[in-house]
This record gives structure tokens, C-alpha cells and sequence, in this order.
């Protein structure tokens, strides 16, 4: 069944999240660990994070600097692959335009295809760290609209010269993101709706938002993106406040606002204990008020977050 069937057959709120690829050498234990402390909440699907290579500067003996690319973690098909075969649970990594060619995105659908792995989340994904702004790689994607067309293009039996696929597999299925308070590169909320029902109109499924803190705008951008023509579920993205530190960094990283009853019992907080506390009890609140909405699934992002998220499930589901 593919994602957007899973959520659909479930009477009650559907259950997912979503997990980074372990440093490079550091082996899989820390994975398996946040698996095996969620899956007691029968986890539909678990999404994995692909990451770009980075720009680092290497100091030369004679005390120039070398420019050179460096990849920290390995790939989201052999992850994917990993939790598959130790779990039997579904994995949906993620494809990005971010720092990737149309070829290298053509050898990831045939290795994922290999394997068995037939949902995907399509994503731009963001602009490397030494870059004013989000430049594609030669060869590669600016938009996600772009790189849905290779996909459906692949879907359709055709490589990206134009040759046919002697023995096409089984087709991909795809969700994409979406931005409750907007993408931080668009003008306005109207644009973002604009491109999200482009990228329904091409193929995708379901979307999946950006963390939120504030469920009046996650239903204010559903109710507006459904007033014009947006008909795929749209699961919010649940990420609970863990850390001291994150008061500031979590709205100035990822463009969202915290409510103003969060954010003053945030700025009372003076240890990471009472910070996770805090989180953890918001998150629960918010989790029943969009499960008591009806919302098809609700989908965790795990960084820093574990514990939180397993004592939060073990009071919604």
C-alpha cells in the first residue's frame, strides 16, 4: 500500500516519523535505537532524511586553503534499505534537487527500485551553507516541480535521454512539503498554495508540513489551500521543543513563529529539563486539538527529540 493509502485506511490518526542517516563510520546503533523506541506505536511509514554534500576548506601546507566537497552521511536508499530488512516497517526517503545531478537522481530511483522501495517525498531541499542563496548543481534542479517531471518521466518508462526502459518496475509514489506559515523564500502564502497544487496536479499524493507550534495557522492554510483546488491530506509536522537552546534557533532555522502563551512560558525556562517539559506538554495539547480535527496522520521529526515523542505518543495513541 503506499502512504497515501495507509492514512486513509486508519479509523483512528495515523502515526509516522521521521529519522537522519547516521554520521559516517558511526554504524547504526543510534538509528536503530530512536526506531525501537517509536515502534511501539505502530509506525505506518518512516521517512529518512538525504543530505547534500558540504563545502569545507582544507588548510595546505603551504597555508592556502583547498576547496573540496564532504558528504557526513551516507545515503537515504541504504538507510531506507537497513530499517527495511531489520523492521519490515515502510520507508520513504526523501529526493532532493538540493546538490544533486539529473543522473545521480536517475541511479537513486533505479537502486530504490532494486530494493523494493516505491514511495518517495519529493523536495528541493536547502541551499548549501556557503551560498548566498539556492543555486542547483550543473545538470540539476531549481525547483521541485522539476524534478517531479524526471520522476513521472521515469514513471512513464523513459530515462532522462529519452531511451526506454527495457524492464520498468513498479511505479513511484510521491507527498512533497508544504509551509503553514510559508516557504522562507516566497512573497506571500498565496504563491506557496499555488505551487503546492502544481506539485498535486503533477503526481504528488499527500504533503507533509513544516514544524508548527501554532495549530490556528496549520487549519488557516489547509482551509485556504482546499479554497483553491488543494484536495491531498496535508499532515502536520510535529517537532516538541527539547532543549534551552531552541527557543531562539528553532524559529530563526526553520521560519515559524511560537504562540505567544508558548513563547512566554518558554522565556521562563532556565534549564534544558524544564525546556523539554514544556515541550512535551504543548506538543501533547496541540496533538489532541488536530487529532480531535480529524487530521489523517500526524508526523514527528526525531531530532533531539526522542524521548519527548515517545512520551508524547504514549498519551495520543
Amino acid at each position: 500500500m503506499t502512504v497515501a493509502e495507509l492514512i486513509k485506511k486508519n479509523e483512528k490518526t495515523a502515526f509516522s516519523f521521521e529519522v537522519l542517516p547516521p554520521l559516517k563510520g558511526t554504524g547504526t546503533a543510534s538509528l536503530f535505537r530512536t526506531i525501537d523506541t517509536l515502534r511501539e506505536f505502530n509506525p505506518e511509514y518512516i521517512n529518512i532524511t538525504t543530505h547534500r554534500s558540504e563545502v569545507v576548506y582544507n588548510e595546505q601546507p603551504d597555508g592556502t586553503y583547498l576547496r573540496s566537497r564532504l558528504r557526513r552521511r551516507p545515503g537515504a536508499v541504504a538507510v531506507a534499505s537497513a530499517i527495511m530488512n531489520k523492521y519490515g516497517i515502510k520507508v520513504v526517503p526523501h529526493i532532493l534537487c538540493s546538490g544533486f545531478t539529473r543522473e545521480e537522481t536517475e541511479y537513486v530511483l533505479l537502486d530504490m527500485q532494486f530494493l523494493g522501495i516505491n514511495d518517495i517525498l519529493v523536495l528541493r531541499g536547502d541551499k548549501a551553507k556557503d551560498e548566498p542563496k539556492f543555486i542547483p548543481v550543473e545538470d540539476g534542479y531549481s525547483h521541485t516541480t522539476e524534478l517531479i517531471g524526471q520522476i513521472n518521466d521515469f514513471n512513464g518508462g523513459h530515462f532522462i535521454d529519452g531511451s526506454v526502459i527495457k524492464c520498468p518496475g513498479e511505479k513511484f509514489h510521491f507527498g512533497v512539503a508544504c509551509y503553514p506559515e510559508k516557504h522562507d523564500e516566497s512573497p506571500n502564502i498565496m504563491l506557496d498554495i499555488q505551487y503546492l497544487k502544481q506539485k498535486q496536479d503533477l503526481g504528488a499524493q499527500y504533503a507533509v508540513t513544516q514544524l508548527f507550534y501554532d495549530n490556528r495557522k496549520y487549519f488557516e492554510f489547509v482551509d485556504l489551500a482546499s479554497r483553491h483546488g488543494v484536495t491531498i491530506p496535508i499532515i502536520p509536522g510535529i517537532k516538541p521543543l527539547a532543549k534551552l537552546s531552541q527557543i531562539s534557533v528553532v524559529p530563526k532555522t526553520f521560519h515559524v513563529d511560537l504562540p505567544e502563551e508558548l513563547a512566554l512560558e518558554a522565556v521562563k525556562c532556565t534549564t534544558d529539563e524544564q525546556v523539554k517539559q514544556l515541550g512535551i506538554e504543548w506538543c501533547i495539547n496541540q496533538c489532541r486539538e488536530l487529532m480531535a480535527a480529524g487530521v489523517p496522520s500526524l508526523h514527528f521529526y526525531t531530532t533531539s527529540a526522542v524521548d519527548s515523542i515517545r512520551q508524547i505518543a504514549s498519551q495520543i495513541y
